[in-house]
Order: structure tokens, then sequence, then C-alpha cells
């Protein structure tokens, strides 16, 4: 494992990226645990779960009508992966600036201790037990 303190310094430059995000830009995040997660991370404004009754191409499309960015924030297992997939191509097809950096990079972040948004705020207080140890 790399160092705590960097991945944890890492990590909160990503949430911090999160909270300042442009005005009028939604998260988009799979379900109600991910938004719970961030919520508790204090993460706040409009978070959408991607999977309820409207379908990723409605989530899209009324991004689309309001004239919002959005910012995919899927989990990074198989199934998140696909997931980002198709978010990607229905934001694409309806003219919707995306960006998927963060997603990324959490992901390459955590990739050996989490798979999920959801496990962000345990993770975050095991990388700042581990960094106080070290210390």
């Amino acid at each position: 494992m790399r160092d705590p303190q960097e991945t944890l310094d890492e990590i909160e430059e990503l949430l911090t990226a999160l909270e300042e995000r442009p005005e009028g830009t939604v998260i988009l995040v799979e379900g109600r645990k991910d938004r719970l997660a961030l919520a508790c991370l204090g993460i706040e404004g409009e978070i959408v779960q991607v999977q309820d009754a409207r379908g990723i191409f409605g989530v899209a499309e009324d991004l689309a009508k309001r004239g919002q960015d959005a910012i995919v924030l899927t989990d990074w297992d198989r199934k998140g992966g696909h997931l980002a997939e198709l978010l990607r191509n229905a934001l694409r097809a309806n003219g919707v600036r995306y960006d998927d950096t963060i997603r990324a990079r959490l992901s390459m972040l955590g990739k050996k201790e989490i798979k999920d948004i959801e496990s962000l705020p345990s993770f975050i207080g095991y990388l700042m037990q581990c960094a106080a140890a070290v210390r």
C-alpha cells in the first residue's frame, strides 16, 4: 500500500473538487448508500441516483433539458464500470458535458482496499488511523 497520508491527501483533494464543483453540476451515483456516504463526507448539492424509475437515458435527458453538467461517480467494480460506460454514452448522446476523472482517480487510490463510493467514509477513517500510527 502507498503512503496512507499521501492517499488521504489525494482523496481529500478530490472531495474538495466535488464540494466546489460549478453551480448546477449534478453528481451521478448508483444508489441511496452512495448518496448517504457523500453526505457523511460533507458533499452537498444535487446528487442523483441513476438507477431510478427514469433510467439512465431519462436522467441524461433531464440534465440536457435543464442545461446541467454531470460528474459520473459510479462504483469501480464491474457493474459500476458498465454503468459508467452507459452513462457516458447517454450523456454524450444528449449533449450533456460530464466529468469522470474524479471517479477514475478514486478508483486508482482505493482499488486494492475498496470498490465503491459507500466505502469511502470508512476507508478515510482507516487511512487516518494508519497515517497517525506512522507518525
